[in-house]
């Protein structure tokens, strides 16, 4: 099992279990599409590749505007 999982250290850094969750899988994503990784593999899977990423603040989620929803979806907001 990879360590830096083991602590709270990496959920406290991203900011909860559920956006860990969320940038694990996205990073994961792009490093399947071909993307480069971050930091040396030395022979590591990506899911190891992607946690030393975040415990280097190599990654992180991008805050989203709060109404993104709507303005993706074109709707008019409710007053």
């Amino acid at each position: 099992m990879i360590e830096a999982l083991k602590s709270d250290e990496i959920v406290n850094k991203v900011g909860g279990r559920f956006k860990l969750c969320a940038l694990i899988q996205r990073r994961l994503c792009e490093l399947m599409e071909g993307a480069r990784p971050l930091v040396e593999r030395d022979g590591r899977s990506d899911l190891e590749l992607v946690i030393e990423e975040i415990m280097r603040e190599k990654i992180a989620l991008a805050d989203a505007p709060e109404d993104s929803a709507q303005i993706a979806a074109g709707d008019e907001p409710l007053l």
